[in-house]
């Protein structure tokens, strides 16, 4: 059973010995042990690879997504594993006074996105110029954009941001959480094929079980999320 991922912490990471762990990892391998369908592998891919893998069979289902009306056309999607607020890497003492999409957009900072990912619209979105976003196939590479000062600023979650600190604390940077009332924290799921209802159907009846319980709190704490950011998926 193949599940594709992301080198994004706290989602997905691979730990010194070559393991993977995250959160989304962690809960993928719990629904396809309660499901008993056979064994666990975790395949590394680039975020632009991640659906259209899904959908030729490479693999079953992918890490989080954000679920937009685009996506959804390409593939479907189980109940939301997360909510989580967008967040901006900047170098440490954020010198361009950011505070979020708007605050880019009034500036002539540049931004770091990942190809096609949600953060990549939210930006065009609120305004800020094409060549003023500039685009980037992983999360390492973006971030070391900030680091060096190709790019004033990289939107994306804010926990992968926290997540991604934590690791290379050598870092000179911080996390700017974008406000809620420029954009609200957005649901994630995993992905399918489009043909794979049922065993999308078998997935969503495990998440149903288990998240929000207090064995899936403690493996959500164990990677930074707190009780607040869980309760959301009871709303």
């Amino acid at each position: 059973m193949r599940f594709a991922y992301l080198i994004e912490p706290p989602f997905n990471y691979r730990r010194p010995d070559g393991s993977v762990a995250g959160c989304d990892v962690e809960l993928a391998r719990t629904v396809f042990a309660e499901l008993g369908v056979g064994r666990f592998e975790p395949i590394e891919a680039e975020f632009a690879e991640l659906m259209p893998g899904v959908a030729q069979g490479r693999w079953r289902m992918t890490t989080g997504l954000f679920p937009t009306e685009e996506r959804r056309r390409q593939v479907s999607f189980s109940r939301p594993i997360w909510a989580l607020p967008d967040g901006l890497l900047v170098r440490k003492g954020n010198p361009k006074r950011l505070e979020g999409y708007a605050s880019v957009a009034r500036s002539d900072c540049k931004l770091a996105v990942i190809r096609d990912q949600f953060q990549h619209r939210s930006a065009v979105e609120f305004g800020i110029l094409p060549d003023r976003i500039m685009i980037f196939e992983t999360y390492a590479e973006a971030a070391k954009a900030v680091g060096s000062g190709v790019v004033d600023a990289y939107a994306s979650v804010a926990r992968a941001h926290a997540g991604f600190l934590a690791q290379h604390a050598e870092m000179d940077a911080e996390v700017v959480n974008v406000p809620a009332n420029e954009k609200q924290p957005a649901f994630g799921a995993f992905a399918f094929a489009m043909d794979d209802d049922d065993f999308r159907a078998s997935v969503d009846q495990v998440l149903d079980a288990y998240l929000c319980t207090p064995a899936h709190r403690a493996m959500m704490a164990e990677y930074g999320f707190d009780d607040a950011e869980i309760d959301l998926l009871m709303a």
